[in-house]
């Protein structure tokens, strides 16, 4: 597979040096261009600001080729501002204007919804199918679930708290693995994907009955 990182703004360089580690001898793809997207086979939507990522994307004309492909099922990891773009609706904050979203992943959050930047903390968080200790959860200015729609599917909580959503292959995350020092979640979504294609292709190969 080859693997993209959105590389536009935000936590672009944690991701790249995880994913390298998961994935010892390749080089993660920095995409920044329609070229380097058509390329990529999975891509990290990384934590940032999420209006900023949102008006980048369409300046680098990335918008309505990466939208395409969420329709089509293209497999994404989205971390904290990243899963804001992919949510369905988003809940009116008081941080300002809410940027525009792609709607693939049934859900509505708010952001910044746990408080400004000193309210931000660490805590366990409990994935499903994920072994060992609870996840390092790092909640930086995160977003809040505030609902999940019949087309997702709640895997991460943070004691009551949703804080990840999936449906297929498409993965969004209030947290950011990326800065906790733990591979798990990276090599627990790259296997999920590359189970999937697996399987599709299994299934594409078998004669007509």
């Amino acid at each position: 597979m080859k693997v993209g990182v959105l590389a536009l703004q935000g936590d672009v360089p944690e991701h790249l040096r995880a994913l390298a580690q998961v994935v010892p001898g390749a080089v993660p793809l920095a995409v920044r261009r329609p070229e380097d997207l058509a390329a990529a086979d999975v891509l990290f939507l990384p934590g940032g600001e999420s209006t900023t990522i949102a008006r980048l994307l369409q300046q680098a004309r990335l918008w309505e080729p990466l939208a395409g492909r969420l329709k089509d099922g293209f497999p994404v990891l989205a971390t904290c501002a990243g899963f804001i773009l992919l949510a369905t609706s988003l809940s009116p904050g008081a941080s300002g204007i809410d940027p525009p979203t792609f709607g693939a992943l049934d859900v509505t959050i708010r952001r910044n919804d746990y408080g400004a930047q000193r309210e931000s903390f660490e805590g366990p968080v409990r994935v499903e199918g994920l072994s060992g200790p609870p996840f390092p959860g790092v909640f930086i200015r995160a977003p809040r679930i505030l609902a999940v729609g019949p087309r997702a599917t709640s895997f991460a909580w943070q004691e009551h708290e949703v804080v990840g959503v999936r449906r297929g292959s498409i993965w969004g995350l209030t947290f950011h693995p990326e800065l906790s020092g733990d591979l798990r979640l990276h090599k627990m979504f790259l296997a999920a994907v590359q189970r999937g294609a697996t399987v599709r292709s299994t299934t594409r190969g078998r004669p007509p009955r």
